[in-house]
C-alpha cells in the first residue's frame, strides 16, 4: 500500500501543479520560452485551469477538476478494492472528457449543432490545449493504470500495466486520430461543414481511376500508374536483393564486403539524390547522354523523365533494403534439409527449386511488401524524375501546397494510397499465417550451404556484377556532381557550392557566423534527428518488452495496430498529420514538436520488430530471476534486459537517426520556415536548379550519418556474454588458500 500511495501522491501533485501553475492552453510564443511566466496569471491567453474556471468563463472545465478530485478521494479509502475502481473511473472518464470537450469546442464556440441546441451558445470558444491539458491528461490516463494494477490486472504490475495504457494513449493521438482526421477531411468544406461533394467528385475522377493506356488512349489514371509502378519496383528490388544475398552467402565471390558496404550505401542517401545522380547521367545534358549523342549522332531524349526513371531510381534505393531483409532468411534455411533433399536423389537445382526457396518466402514476402510501400510513399524520386508522369504522392502534394489548394482531393487520393498499402500489408499477413517455416531445429548438420545450381550462379552473377558496378558509376556522379560548376554546360572543378552551403565567416565581436545558406536546416536536422532517434529506441523496445514478456487479453490486436504505422505511407502521415494537428484540440503545425512526434511514430515499428527479435531470444528466466529477488519491472529492464539488447538499441538508433534525416514523404508537408529539415530545403534547391549545391549538401549529410552512426556504436558498445565454471574457479582458489603440509584438494 505503501507504493501504491507514493505514485498515486506524484500524480496528484502533477495534477494540482497541472491546474494552478501550468498555463491550460497553448502558448503562441511556445511553452518553453517561459515568456508566460510574466503574467500568466492577469492573461487569459496565458492563465491556468482554475482561473479559467473562476475568471474567464470556461466552466466546463470544472468537470476536469472534479475527476482530479476522485483521484483524491481514492488515495485516502481503506477499502482496495472501492479505491482501485475510484481510480480506474476517475481515469478513464477522465482521458474521455477530455477528448470530447477537446473536440466540442473550437475557437469560435461549439463545433457540433447538437451540442449548441443541447447546451445553448457560448459566449467565447477555446484554443489549442497547452501544457496544463496535457500534463492532466496524463494524469488521468495514470489514474486509470494504477486502478487497473491495484485491481490485479498484469499481476498488480503498475509500471506493465502503465506502459501499455500510455502506448494504447499514444498511438492512438499520433496515429488513428490524425488518419481518422484525413478520413473527416475527405467530407468536408473549406469551413468544416459536412459536403460529400469534393470526395465524390475526387473518387470518381478519370484522372484517377482512367484506363487509358489499355484502350488505346493516352495515359492510365495516376491510381494505376503508382500501382504498377510500385508493383514493379517490389518485384524488382525483391528480385536483386535475392540475388545480392545469395552472392554474399552462396558463393565464392571476392568482394563479399565491398558488396555489402555498396547495399548500404543507399540507405544513408537523401531518396531523391539517386534521382538526381541518374539525371546527371541519362538527361538530357547528362554525361551519358552527351556521349551516345556525339558518337552516333542521336539527339538527346526525354526517355528518363516518367515511370521509366522513377522505377530505375525505386529499385536502386530500394534494394539494399530488400538485401538486408533477405540476408538473415538465406543464411537461415537450415543445411540439413538440403543435404536431405539431396540424401533422396534431387540435383541441386531441383533441391534450390523445391526446399530451399520455399523457406525463403517469409522474407521474400517482406521484402516485397517493404518495397511495395515504399514506392508508394516516395516522394523525392517522382519528384525530381517524374515530370508530367505524377504518382500519388506528388499529386497530393500538388493537391495542397499548389494552385489547387483542395484538401479533399489531397485527403481522398490519401485515403486511395492508404488503401492500396494496407491492402498488400494484409494480404501478406494472411498469406504467411499458420505456415511454418522454421527450419533451425537442435539437431546438429554440416553447417555448410550447397553450393547454387550452374545456371542459377551465373544468373545472379550477371545481374548483381552489372547492378554493383551501375551503382558505383552513380555514386561518383553523386559525388562529381558537388566540384563542378555547371553540370553539362561548364565542367570546371570548384569548390565553390560547398563554400555557399557550408560557409563560416565571423561576427563584429569576433564569433563565429554561420554564413552557409544550408546551416539553418543543418542544426534543425541534427536537432530533431537526435531528439527523435533515442525517443523512437525507447518507445519501440518497450512496445518490444510487453508484446514479448506480458500476456494480455487483446495483445495481437495491441501489437497488428502497432504495426499498421509501418503500411501507411509518409505521404499519408504527412498529410493526415496536417489535417489533423492544424486547428484544436492539438495544434502543433510549425513546430519542431510535429516532426519528432512524426518520426517516433513513423518509424516506431522497425524498432519493435528489432526488439522483438532479440528480446525472443532471451530466456525468461533471466527475468524470474530477478522478480524473484524483488526487483519490479522498471528495475528488471534496467538492469538485466537492455544490457542484452545493446545490437537492438544500436539498430533502432541508427534506423531512426538516418529516417529522420532522408525523409521527405511526410516531412514536406510539416515543415516550416522555422524548422526546415535539410530533405525540403534540398527539394527546393533541385526546383530552382541548384543542383551543385544540392548534392554537395546530399554528400555532406552522407558524411554525417556515417560518423553519428559509428558514434551510436561506440556509445552504445557491444553486448557481451560470459559464461563462467564457477566449480572450477573455485577449485584453484581453494587449493591456493589451503595451509601448507595438508593435503589440496578441488
Amino acid at each position: 500500500m505503501k507504493n501504491h500511495n507514493r505514485r498515486l501522491d506524484i500524480a496528484l501533485v502533477f495534477a494540482i501543479a497541472a491546474l494552478i501553475l501550468l498555463p491550460w492552453y497553448r502558448i503562441e510564443g511556445g511553452f518553453f520560452g517561459l515568456g508566460w511566466l510574466s503574467d500568466f496569471l492577469g492573461d487569459p491567453s496565458t492563465a491556468p485551469g482554475i482561473l479559467q474556471i473562476t475568471t474567464y468563463g470556461r466552466w466546463w472545465l470544472a468537470i476536469a477538476v472534479f475527476f482530479v478530485l476522485l483521484g483524491g478521494i481514492a488515495r485516502f479509502l481503506p477499502d482496495p478494492k472501492s479505491r482501485a475502481t475510484l481510480l480506474a473511473w476517475a481515469g478513464g472518464l477522465g482521458v474521455l472528457f477530455l477528448t470530447l470537450e477537446g473536440l466540442a469546442i473550437n475557437l469560435s464556440g461549439w463545433s457540433w449543432t447538437f451540442a449548441e441546441a443541447l447546451f445553448g451558445a457560448l459566449p467565447d470558444g477555446q484554443p489549442s490545449m497547452g501544457a496544463g491539458a496535457i500534463v492532466t491528461g496524463l494524469v488521468f490516463v495514470f489514474f486509470f493504470a494504477f486502478g487497473l494494477a491495484e485491481r490485479g490486472v498484469m499481476k498488480g504490475d503498475a509500471f506493465v500495466v502503465g506502459a501499455i495504457a500510455m502506448l494504447v494513449f499514444l498511438v492512438a493521438i499520433f496515429v488513428f486520430y490524425p488518419v481518422g482526421s484525413m478520413f473527416v477531411g475527405a467530407f468536408q468544406d473549406f469551413d468544416g461543414s459536412f459536403n460529400p461533394s469534393g470526395f465524390l467528385t475526387n473518387i470518381q475522377d478519370s484522372s484517377v481511376w482512367s484506363l487509358g493506356c489499355v484502350v488505346g488512349g493516352e495515359r492510365c489514371g495516376v491510381a494505376w500508374r503508382t500501382l504498377w509502378l510500385a508493383i514493379m519496383t517490389a518485384a524488382g528490388s525483391t528480385t536483386l536483393g535475392l540475388c545480392f544475398a545469395l552472392v554474399a552467402t552462396r558463393t565464392r565471390f571476392p568482394y563479399k564486403k565491398g558488396l555489402r558496404l555498396l547495399t548500404i550505401l543507399p540507405i544513408i542517401t537523401p531518396p531523391f539524390v539517386v534521382g538526381l545522380a541518374l539525371t546527371l547521367l541519362f538527361g538530357r545534358s547528362g554525361v551519358a547522354t552527351q556521349l551516345i549523342s556525339s558518337l552516333l549522332g542521336i539527339e538527346p531524349g526525354r526517355w528518363l523523365y516518367g515511370l521509366t526513371g522513377i522505377w530505375i531510381a525505386q529499385v536502386l534505393s530500394f534494394t539494399p533494403i530488400s538485401f538486408l531483409v533477405l540476408i538473415g532468411v538465406v543464411e537461415g534455411v537450415s543445411p540439413s534439409m538440403e543435404e536431405a533433399s539431396q540424401t533422396l536423389r534431387a540435383d541441386r537445382w531441383r533441391t534450390f527449386w523445391r526446399v530451399s526457396l520455399p523457406l525463403m518466402k517469409p522474407g521474400l514476402a517482406n521484402a516485397f511488401l517493404i518495397g511495395f510501400i515504399e514506392s508508394m510513399a516516395d516522394f523525392g524520386n517522382p519528384m525530381v524524375l517524374g515530370g508530367s508522369h505524377g504518382v500519388l504522392s506528388t499529386e497530393i502534394f500538388f493537391a495542397v501546397v499548389g494552385s489547387q489548394n483542395d484538401p479533399a482531393r489531397a485527403a481522398v487520393l490519401a485515403m486511395i494510397l492508404l488503401v492500396f498499402t494496407m491492402s498488400a500489408f494484409i494480404a501478406q499477413r494472411f498469406w504467411l499465417q499458420g505456415k511454418s517455416y522454421a527450419t533451425v531445429t537442435g539437431k546438429g548438420d554440416s553447417g555448410q550451404h550447397i553450393a547454387l545450381p550452374r545456371g542459377i550462379s551465373i544468373a545472379v552473377h550477371s545481374l548483381v556484377i552489372p547492378w554493383a558496378i551501375f551503382t558505383i558509376v552513380v555514386y561518383a556522379m553523386i559525388l562529381f556532381g558537388g566540384f563542378v560548376r555547371t553540370w553539362g554546360l561548364d565542367n570546371t572543378l570548384t569548390t565553390e557550392h560547398y563554400i555557399r552551403a557550408f560557409s563560416i565567416g565571423f561576427r563584429d565581436d569576433g564569433g563565429l557566423a554561420w554564413t552557409g545558406v544550408a546551416w539553418n536546416s543543418f542544426w534543425t536536422t541534427m536537432e530533431i534527428a537526435l531528439i527523435s532517434a533515442p525517443l523512437t529506441a525507447a518507445v519501440g523496445l518497450l512496445t518490444a518488452y510487453i508484446i514479448v514478456r506480458q500476456k494480455f487479453v487483446g495483445r495481437n490486436v495491441f501489437e497488428f495496430a502497432l504495426m499498421l504505422s509501418f503500411a501507411i505511407p509518409g505521404t499519408v502521415i504527412g498529410i493526415s498529420y496536417i489535417m489533423a494537428f492544424n486547428l484544436p484540440p492539438l495544434e502543433m503545425t510549425g513546430t519542431a514538436l510535429i516532426l519528432v512526434a512524426c518520426f517516433v511514430f513513423r518509424n516506431m515499428p522497425v524498432g519493435v520488430r528489432g526488439g522483438v527479435a532479440a528480446m525472443s531470444q532471451l530466456d525468461k528466466s533471466l527475468d524470474e530471476a530477478s522478480l524473484t529477488l524483488r526487483a519490479n519491472s522498471f528495475r528488471t529492464i534496467r538492469k538485466v534486459i537492455l544490457p542484452l539488447l545493446r545490437p537492438a538499441i544500436t539498430a533502432a538508433l541508427v534506423y531512426s537517426f538516418v529516417r529522420a534525416i532522408t525523409s521527405i514523404s511526410a516531412v514536406i508537408f510539416l515543415v516550416s520556415a522555422e524548422y526546415n529539415m535539410s530533405t525540403a530545403y534540398i527539394v527546393g534547391l533541385v526546383e530552382n536548379g541548384e543542383y551543385g549545391v544540392a548534392i554537395a549538401y546530399s554528400s555532406a549529410l552522407i558524411v554525417v550519418m556515417v560518423t553519428v552512426i559509428a558514434g551510436f556504436q561506440f556509445l552504445v558498445g557491444e553486448r557481451r556474454l560470459r559464461r563462467e565454471n564457477r566449480v572450477a574457479m573455485a577449485a584453484p582458489a581453494a587449493t591456493a588458500s589451503a595451509p601448507l603440509g595438508q593435503e589440496k584438494t578441488a
